[in-house]
């Protein structure tokens, strides 16, 4: 690990004391857990969004869905 240095606003300063006082765990570990929560995020919507651009480029065409519901189909 490395050591940096981070300037928060002393409201937040508390407020994350305090959460992570109520995790059990310590200021740096709850700001990494949050930091990794929100990369996660980030990626989760860059992909969201890779993927209705390629929607937006190649649309699903009803053509496409023929000939599948015989296929998924459970019979009697």
């Amino acid at each position: 690990m490395k050591t940096i240095q981070v300037v928060l606003e002393a409201d937040l300063l508390v407020q994350a004391d305090e959460a992570a006082s109520r995790a059990g765990t310590n200021r740096s570990a709850l700001i990494r857990e949050a930091l990794r929560e929100h990369l996660r995020r980030l990626r989760i919507l860059r992909l969201e969004e890779q993927h209705r651009l390629g929607y937006e480029r190649f649309p699903d065409v009803e053509d496409d869905l023929k000939g599948w519901e015989a296929a998924t189909s459970w019979g009697e």
